[in-house]
């Protein structure tokens, strides 16, 4: 057990230190958020698999695979489907635009003011991805040092808050290289084998277990659409996943930079359930209703792996963790002060210049300072919330809900105007928050009882069907984008402005 412990210890040092080496690269606002639009296809990739493989795919993906089999990988490949779609679809005309959040794209394709407010949901949105990552291994820590969930969060979440502080982007596309990977090393090359001996090969788990755990829709067909409906039509359009397409140094290397990891994220989910399947017969009596199915993980890593393996693989979890942590801490810093505090201000009759073209260094010190103080935010909510998840559910609903179809949208209908962008948010926004509060107090139940009240489906169903309804009737009644926006619009999408969008939301 020392030796494990001394492996994760190694691993944190290591974390720290990437932040000073991302310092050294850190000159301006570009470089601190998007690390200087300058990745090619190795970097890029692993900092894209890193950011969207986080606990849920990694520990969570082995529980679900010891719970219900082979179709425990859906979870994953949701998500890798969704990083696919993303890059074939998208990705090159967004690293075109050169801008750095979702709600600027808003304001460039529509000209609508209206459309900032999307920057609250994208902030609240990414707060809460941090949040719950930072908890999540934080557990890792409990069962490794013996320390109080909040000690564990405290130390845990000041690690992240410190490489990110200092060297931004740059620092995390080091720390999330290291992190991919541990990641392969620990499940393809670690726990993938070691598991499948144990159980005796895959011959060995089918004459021990029931046919069910083979079948691809053993978690339930419901289950698997919903997979798919809030994984992978989140993360077309999440902030977090945007800024790594920022990142990429070429249309090309978004493109297919990104293809090759989201099928690096399928591979990896279904390696994760069958690890979790394995480990069903290796490790039959795990109590996994007391234990919860994420202590699968934990448990492999204990119990099959030898000494010193095991501490790799469990760094291999923290790894998985923190890219995503760190990730969606930047994309909130960079959307808090690009989109939501000017917009706030706004209210107020006040304008924020949230760009020192003329002082490069007072830009990054000003990014360090979001970074800083929504990383002290994230870390008291991981331990003062009792149940982040509830929260983390809410936003990814309104999010899908309520920002999906203004956003891609924008980017596939020529039709499309501010107005009908603008309304169709709120008629889905509204929709989307109104059903759940009616579904969580128990007014209406889902027809799924497996994913009932707060986590009911049909939230975000009819919140999109709203919003889908209400983006083209309005749009068709209104006049079409002002010719001179969408000249600049277009300009952008095909490359021909070179220079970047200012740092406070383009107009």
């Amino acid at each position: 057990m020392a030796l494990n412990i001394a492996i994760v210890v190694i691993y944190l040092v290591a974390m720290l230190a990437f932040g000073w080496w991302g310092k050294s690269r850190t000159k301006n606002n570009s470089d601190f958020l998007v690390a200087g639009r300058r990745l090619g296809p190795f970097l890029y990739t692993g900092t894209m698999a890193a950011v969207v493989l986080g606990g849920a795919s990694t520990v969570g993906g082995v529980g679900l695979g010891y719970k219900f089999g082979i179709s425990g990988m859906w979870l994953v490949v949701a998500i890798g489907v969704g990083v696919l779609l993303l890059s074939l679809l998208f990705a090159p005309t967004l690293q075109k635009l050169k801008i750095y959040t979702v709600s600027q794209m808003l304001s460039l394709r529509y000209g609508q003011e209206a459309t900032k407010a999307s920057g609250i949901v994208m902030l609240a949105y990414t707060i809460m991805i941090s949040a719950t990552s930072t908890g999540a291994y934080a557990t890792i820590f409990v069962v490794l040092f013996g320390w109080e969930r909040w000690l564990a969060i405290a130390v845990g979440g000041a690690i992240v808050l410190v490489y990110s502080t200092i060297g931004g982007m740059w620092s995390i596309t080091l720390a999330d290289q290291v992190q991919f990977v541990i990641k392969t090393v620990g499940i393809f090359f670690l726990m993938l084998p070691f598991t499948l001996n144990a159980a005796g090969g895959l011959d060995g788990i089918r004459a021990r277990v029931e046919e069910s755990f083979f079948a691809w829709d053993g978690i339930g067909v419901s289950t698997i659409i919903t997979f798919f409906v809030v994984y992978t039509l989140g993360l077309l359009i999440g902030q977090d996943i945007w800024q790594r397409v920022f990142t990429a140094k070429t249309p090309t290397v978004a493109r297919w930079g990104g293809a090759t990891a989201g099928i690096y994220c399928v591979l990896y989910g279904v390696a994760g359930a069958l690890i979790g399947l394995a480990a069903k017969v290796a490790l039959p009596n795990l109590d996994v209703a007391a234990l919860g199915k994420d202590a699968v993980y934990a448990e492999v890593a204990t119990h099959i792996l030898p000494i010193g393996i095991g501490g790799l693989v469990m760094a291999a979890a923290v790894a998985a963790m923190m890219s995503t942590a760190s990730g969606a801490l930047i994309a909130a810093a960079t959307v808090a002060r690009a989109d939501v505090v000017p917009f706030v201000a706004s209210w107020f009759g006040k304008t924020i210049d949230t760009s020192d073209s003329d002082n490069p260094e007072h830009d990054v010190r000003a990014n360090r300072f979001y970074v800083l103080g929504l990383g002290i935010l994230v870390v008291l909510i991981s331990i003062l919330a009792s149940d982040v998840v509830f929260a983390l559910t809410i936003a990814y609903d309104i999010l899908v809900g309520g920002l999906l179809v203004a956003i891609v949208g924008g980017l596939v209908w020529k039709r499309g105007t501010g107005h009908g962008a603008a309304w169709s948010m709120a008629a889905g926004c509204i929709t989307t928050l109104g059903l759940l509060v009616l579904y969580g107090t128990g007014v209406l139940h889902s027809l799924d009882p497996f994913n009932d009240g707060i986590y009911a489906n049909e939230p975000i169903y009819f919140g999109l069907i709203a919003s889908l309804l209400v983006y083209i009737a309005v749009s068709l009644a209104t006049k079409p984008t002002d010719a001179a926006i969408r000249t600049e619009w277009d300009a952008r999408v095909a490359g021909a402005k070179l220079d970047e969008a200012p740092l406070e939301t383009a107009r």
